[in-house]
């Protein structure tokens, strides 16, 4: 019984007595303290950051075991020393009387810290998940991202609910990544731009379903486009569209429409030439439902020996919305809007097309300060004697506007860097496999059928008297262009 009772003591003290044991014990009741601290918050509001759970359950923790592990190595320590040191019951009676002196001090002190420290780092771990933190405080090469994430419709949806999403593997491995990110920031040897890291991206399943699941989708949707022709007039040319969405819910109603590709019924799989994913020579389609499998390949491209090599991809939403947040207008399409809008004035003669290419001129800038002195001057020099100069002025802000919005010079990033998928105007978008080149073993090719995915319903003015919900046969402006040839031909966004 007395050999127990002189055992507590000699390992409670060789505790206290060593500073590794002490700054363990201290690590370790520190990190319980902060796990019941944020559990109790969980518990009673919730945490809208997808990685608190990872932080509670699993950093923390890990915390924990090290302070236990570091105060058992200090434990052993100073067992050892004493065993070797002839002075030891000097030290421990030392020891001792400091334990009594000083420990209700330390931990008083210890407690008081930790409450400190534990809003603090809860406040500090919001601060580094929020949109602010991603664009502005540290990731300064992100600009343009960030500029375009502010006036996106997504701009209410935090940066890592998208690019991480929750789990603890994909919060891992965004830190490892980070890491370099950090360096490269540090000594400013990122490129430029920024390069889109698709093959990196988390599945869609994971993050955009979350909120944008195929079965939600159903029926059609109205699209209305503004156009005002790079003319003297600036002749507008409006075009209405019905836009079959469709979906995968056979619930709600037939499954098909542009969402038939996400249909829980088929699975659909390509082989991209290029890391852009803008050349794609081969898709699979396979129906779950029978099992059929179709492989379509392209005439015009037809797969290569190493291509055959290259990694096979599911379909999912970013294959074709691949701009969902940080979009770039072209300058004739944010012109477009502008003029729509009455924020330039469609009177002034040709001040699309001057616009557009003082837009064009400012993108080479070396700086987008230097761009937007650059506007000021092409468009002052093309209207000097106009009637009305402060219609002049305002479509000079407006389009120093669209500069700062869509052209960031620094990262040499704008529309012509960033392909947007959606549609086929300025990009192959659909085209890349709706373009009646890619065919089955049969020779049946994938629909080039515009109605497939919409109809005109009217066109041409803009107060277009004709409308028809049969479809209408699209009316190009200035000339018949066939319907097989894509738009991106010619169509760049700009002159």
């Amino acid at each position: 019984m007395s050999g127990h009772k002189a055992s507590r003591p000699q390992w409670v003290s060789a505790l206290l007595c060593n500073w590794v044991g002490i700054f363990g014990l201290l690590l370790a009741v520190g990190s319980l303290f902060a796990a019941l601290f944020l559990v109790a918050i969980d518990f009673l509001r919730g945490f809208d950051q997808p990685y608190m759970g990872v932080m509670v359950f699993l950093v923390v923790p890990s915390f924990f075991y090290l302070g236990l592990f570091l105060a058992g190595v200090g434990i052993w320590l100073e067992l050892r020393r004493r065993k070797k040191s002839a002075a030891a019951e000097a030290r421990v009676e030392a020891c001792g009387e400091w334990r009594t002196r000083q420990l209700v001090a330390v931990l008083v002190f210890t407690f008081l810290f930790l409450i400190l420290s534990s809003f603090g780092s809860y406040r500090a771990f919001e601060v580094t998940e929020s949109p602010e933190f991603c664009g502005a405080l540290c990731h300064t090469p992100m600009k343009p991202e960030y500029t375009t994430y502010k006036i996106s419709p997504h701009a209410r949806v935090r940066c890592t609910e998208c690019h991480i999403g929750s789990g603890a593997s994909w919060f891992v491995r965004s830190k490892i990544s980070g890491l370099y990110q950090v360096y490269s920031t540090l000594t400013d040897s990122y490129p430029r731009p920024i390069p889109v890291p698709v093959e990196n991206l988390r599945p869609a399943p994971e993050t955009c379903e979350q909120c944008h699941w195929p079965a939600k989708f159903h029926g059609w949707m109205e699209l209305r486009r503004q156009f005002f022709l790079p003319d003297q007039q600036n002749t507008p040319w409006n075009i209405r569209l019905l836009v079959y969405v469709g979906g995968a819910a056979a619930t709600r109603g037939p499954v098909g429409g542009i969402h038939w590709h996400m249909s829980v019924s088929n699975r659909m799989e390509y082989l991209a030439a290029d890391e852009s994913r803008q050349t794609i020579p081969w898709v699979r389609v396979t129906n779950r439902e029978t099992g059929r499998v179709t492989v379509y390949e392209s005439k015009d491209n037809p797969l290569t020996p190493e291509q055959k090599k290259l990694p096979i991809r599911v379909l999912d939403c970013i294959d074709c919305h691949n701009r969902p947040t940080h979009i770039f207008e072209s300058p004739y399409r944010a012109l477009d809007v502008s003029l729509w809008l009455g924020r330039i004035d469609p009177a002034i003669p040709s001040i699309k097309e001057k616009a557009a290419k003082a837009l064009v001129q400012a993108a080479d800038a070396v700086s987008q300060a230097t761009g937007i002195a650059l506007i000021a001057q092409a468009l002052s020099k093309e209207y000097p004697n106009y009637q009305d100069q402060p219609k002049i002025e305002q479509a000079i802000s407006e389009t120093q506007r669209i500069f700062r919005a869509n052209f960031f010079p620094e990262m040499k990033t704008n529309w012509k860097v960033r392909p947007d998928n959606i549609g086929h105007y300025n990009w192959p978008g659909c085209f890349r496999c709706h373009d009646g080149s890619h065919v089955d073993k049969t020779g049946r090719a994938i629909s080039q059928d515009c109605n497939t995915c919409h109809i005109i319903t009217a066109q041409g003015a803009q107060q277009p008297e004709t409308v028809s919900l049969k479809g209408l046969e699209f009316d190009h402006p200035g000339g018949e262009v066939p319907p097989e040839f894509p738009c991106s031909q010619c169509h760049t966004g700009a002159p």
